[in-house]
């Protein structure tokens, strides 16, 4: 199963991403993950994403694409993946299609977490005290909030016109998200 996981900051998606992966033996790939890991590590990317995520931007579309089909292609993702913070845009997630197709693949399933914008920024900030991430800041929060929202609803509308989009309530505990994002696996993989 090969999967797109939408959902705002502080909607849960790398919570959720990483029980999927467990229970369905699939790879979880988190362009942020591998983004602050690049940080991290000091890589040429690295340096080049810290620039703009230390500011709250967006880091490019170039900068992200090539690394993710770079990982998506590895012998682990063969089983499938799950695809956590990529796309963002109607462009990455054209950019991702044409790519899977010339692979003869493409996208299963695109869950998309739903949850109210006071509860994400709630969220958030209980991030930002635990983890301490600069990108967590509320000012930057609401910044970062307001501009994925237009990117990803573009992108669901996107998934939509090809009947892969599915919403999934993200209000309640974990498992109770993850019950309802199982079902919908569920359905699609039946």
């Amino acid at each position: 199963m090969k999967m797109v996981l939408l959902g705002l900051i502080g909607a849960g998606k790398g919570t959720q991403a990483k029980l999927v992966a467990e229970r369905r033996g699939l790879l979880h790939v988190s362009t942020g993950d591998m983004l602050r890991e690049a940080v991290a590590q000091g890589t040429a990317l690295g340096t080049q994403a810290n620039d703009y995520m230390s500011r709250g931007e967006l880091v490019p579309d170039e900068l992200v694409i090539g690394m993710l089909l770079e990982r998506i292609s590895q012998p682990d993702a063969s089983a499938g993946f799950i695809l956590d913070g990529f796309p963002r845009t109607v462009a990455q997630a054209d950019a991702l299609q044409t790519a899977l197709e010339a692979e003869s693949q493409g996208i299963d399933i695109v869950p998309f977490i739903r949850v109210p914008e006071d509860m994400l920024l709630e969220r958030i900030a209980k991030r930002a005290e635990i983890e301490g991430r600069v990108d967590d800041a509320p000012e930057v929060a609401q910044r970062r909030l307001r501009e994925q929202a237009e990117g990803l609803e573009g992108v669901a509308a996107f998934y939509g016109e090809h009947g892969a989009l599915c919403d999934v309530d993200g209000v309640g505990s974990v498992d109770e998200v993850f019950e309802r994002l199982d079902a919908e696996l569920e359905r699609v993989s039946a």
